[in-house]
């Protein structure tokens, strides 16, 4: 294996991680402990390192969009995409940063949020129609909307508007619930797993979290990293 830095070295993560050329594609980025916890203390970013913050701003500057659920946004505290380092060369010809995707059943979101008001470009807003008309309508003055299902969300048709839209690279950053439906609908083409060296046990969240599967999707392994002790996990899936 190679060894992953946080700094320029010997490893070119964005041509590591470049999509392919035909699309849309669709990328998870998750990580996990040992033990599978998918979060510590209520976050996800208590398992990572710097390696992993840095990988994880790479995936960020190679999206055309990143998808998000509304649980995770208000767990992580997320706020507006913010360039990062070398991005400039990732983002040739595209917005500086991508637009955040947020999934959401009931639009129970607080529109007041430097996550729609500071947004550039405006987030999106992906929700079923039976979110509402008050609540889409005050969806539709601070964001971008796409209403795609009735009682759910249908993820197919959502993210088929987001490709429509130019948005063809897609990254989903979560959480487990978005993550769950996504792959039981045959949606995701790619998880990129960080395994982090800690062992928390007790009963924290899974990177999945919804029934069982009922066909699971046939994952080849293209490449694992390392830095230190932690390793980077790259999974497709097979054509």
């Amino acid at each position: 294996m190679h060894a992953l830095s946080p700094l320029p070295g010997p490893v070119d993560l964005a041509e590591r991680y470049a999509y392919p050329s035909a699309g849309p594609w669709l990328r998870a980025n998750m990580i996990t402990s040992l033990d599978g916890a998918a979060q510590r203390e209520g976050r996800s970013g208590g398992l990572g390192n710097a390696a992993d913050r840095h990988l994880f701003s790479v995936l960020r500057g190679l999206a055309d969009v990143i998808v998000v659920g509304a649980g995770t946004v208000r767990a992580e505290g997320y706020g507006p995409v913010e360039p990062g380092a070398g991005w400039a060369g990732l983002r040739a010809g595209r917005t500086p940063v991508p637009p955040l995707a947020v999934v959401s059943r009931s639009l129970d979101l607080d529109f007041d949020a430097p996550i729609f008001t500071a947004a550039a470009p405006r987030t999106i807003v992906l929700a079923p129609a039976a979110a509402g008309p008050a609540r889409l309508r005050a969806a539709r003055a601070a964001a971008d909307v796409i209403v795609a299902g009735d009682d759910t969300l249908d993820f197919a048709a959502a993210l088929g508007e987001l490709a429509a839209r130019g948005h063809r690279r897609m990254l989903c950053e979560g959480g487990p619930a978005v993550l769950a439906r996504l792959i039981a609908d045959g949606l995701l083409d790619e998880l990129c797993l960080t395994l982090s060296p800690q062992l928390l046990a007790g009963h924290p969240a899974r990177i999945l979290n919804g029934p069982p599967i009922p066909v699971p999707p046939e994952l080849t392994l293209a490449h694992a990293l390392r830095d230190e002790d932690f390793l980077f996990l790259r999974y497709a899936r097979s054509r």
